[in-house]
């Protein structure tokens, strides 16, 4: 799906990567045994290597080395056996040591591939440049006192995985599709927690535009930090713009770092876009290469899950499910738990419906996740089972479900104790029709002179005469011969 903006000299598309910012899952930083959890009182999770106290030498955390090559191989990605940590350098405030630890010219991973699917339109592979560990800078404090800046290095040190794509992306809506596959891989992988709003995924927008039928790519502009997958959709939308209008204007795209402001709905000039030579890069000489064997990485990659696409790809053949239920299924982890648990021994189709649309919109309601649901999948699971016997109409179950997502309860118990069983006996059913049909003779009437809607309106007054209990089967039996005689 390309995003074309129409100019007054031709059409133009956008060309999009992105450098996805991922912390790796691990109690401890990349050369540090200081703590990594997130809300801690500022500047209380800090070591002597994290403070860049001098004489401090880092030592690399083996966990996040694991953590890294697991996600390369989510990323159906090559997994390069040595790999070589390199110093950046450059001044900031909050990056102690005067330059960051990361990797440039050999990295950890190589390149690789993820599939998006937008609705509509065919899958395609989305290239996979590189993945490489880097350790995080500390967090710089403007709002804390109007004549000075505050840092904060609890996050100074903590392990980075940086996913960088090729410029495969063409439009908003297939940058957000791609960010949202790789949050879906790495909390499957259970390498990144993905949460945007916490800052463990963020990502830089690289933006250039160029004119429908070009092939060469033109001058980018990077848009640093972005922490949301509306904000990445909203900025490259806008950088698109305004590149657009500097080309239309006769001006030239620079390149450079930019930075999005979200509530006036515009990028804005951060500084000069550096260039690698810039940042001096060299090995760091208290690193000794990273050196990794085969049967290393075969160990790792027979630990996988099975993934997002795997994973759809079975539910769409053993379960019958539709792409699109599939997908949605499959986004998270613990929704496809959660769906194979109601699924397992029912009517799957039944059970996608019953997640996707009426657990899904009451979770929405709540403003709750699927880990957090009052309604178990065990419970669910038996909701449908009481629907498949009988024992409950559809219409009692959905009466039934608001109650368990408000109490809790399981569905039996609440039938109970609410009297909701089905009425199945044809005697009451009977009577029900026959006092309804006593009641209306000219609806009667109209039934037998051919108007077949008509059945239904008796269908809804006997349901309503019953309190929603009488089996539907039973009572459109019932009606059709009643009406008939």
């Amino acid at each position: 799906m390309t995003y074309i903006i129409e100019g007054q000299t031709g059409d133009w598309e956008v060309v999009v990567g992105l450098e996805v910012h991922a912390q790796i899952a691990s109690k401890a930083k990349l050369f540090s045994g200081s703590a990594t959890e997130f809300g801690a009182r500022p500047n209380t999770q800090v070591s002597l290597v994290d403070a860049a106290m001098p004489g401090m030498l880092p030592v690399i955390n083996e966990y996040c080395v694991e953590q890294a090559v697991k996600t390369g191989l989510g990323l159906k990605a090559r997994i390069n056996l040595e790999s070589v940590f390199e110093r950046k350098n450059y001044f900031y405030a909050d990056l102690p040591q005067g330059y960051q630890i990361s990797q440039y010219l050999k990295p950890v991973v190589g390149e690789g591939v993820v599939v998006i699917a937008l609705p509509g339109a065919a899958p395609r592979e989305v290239g996979i440049e590189r993945l490489h560990m880097e350790q995080d800078a500390g967090k710089s404090l403007h709002d804390q006192d109007p004549r000075r800046t505050y840092v904060d290095l609890n996050r100074s040190g903590v392990a980075l995985m940086e996913i960088v794509s090729k410029p495969d992306l063409r439009s908003p809506e297939e940058a957000g599709f791609f960010v949202r596959k790789i949050r879906s891989i790495v909390r499957y992988l259970g390498t990144c927690d993905g949460n945007m709003e916490q800052g463990s995924m963020r990502a830089d927008v690289n933006v250039s535009v160029r004119k429908v039928g070009e092939t060469g790519y033109r001058t980018r502009a990077e848009i640093k930090n972005v922490n949301s997958i509306r904000f990445i959709m909203e900025t490259i939308e806008h950088e698109a713009e305004r590149q657009v209008e500097v080309y239309e204007t006769g001006g030239e795209v620079v390149q450079e770092t930019r930075l999005y402001d979200a509530d006036l709905g515009l990028t804005r000039s951060m500084r000069a876009k550096e260039f690698a030579h810039d940042y001096r890069y060299f090995p760091d000489p208290d690193l000794l290469p990273l050196v990794l064997s085969q049967e290393y990485v075969d160990t790792i990659a027979a630990t996988l899950p099975e993934l997002p696409d795997d994973k759809n790809a079975r539910f769409i053949s053993d379960y019958g499910l539709s792409p699109y239920d599939a997908g949605v299924l499959v986004a998270e982890r613990e929704t496809a738990e959660y769906f194979e648990t109601v699924a397992r021994g029912r009517d799957a189709k039944q059970a996608a419906n019953w997640v996707t649309g009426n657990l899904f919109g009451a979770l929405n309601k709540k403003g709750l996740t699927i880990t957090a649901s009052p309604v178990s999948a065990e419970n669910l699971g038996a909701l449908l089972d009481l629907m498949a016997d009988d024992t409950i109409s559809g219409r009692i179950a959905k009466d039934v479900f608001e109650q368990m997502m408000d109490t809790g309860k399981a569905p039996g118990a609440i039938v109970e104790e609410k009297g909701l069983k089905q009425i199945t006996d044809t005697g009451p059913i009977e009577e029900a029709v026959d006092r309804v049909i006593a009641g209306n003779p000219d609806q009667a009437r109209q039934y037998r002179d051919g108007n077949g809607k008509t059945l239904g309106w008796f269908m809804g007054q006997v349901m309503k005469a019953t309190g929603g209990k009488a089996n539907p089967k039973l009572v459109n039996q019932i009606l059709r011969a009643k009406l008939r005689e």
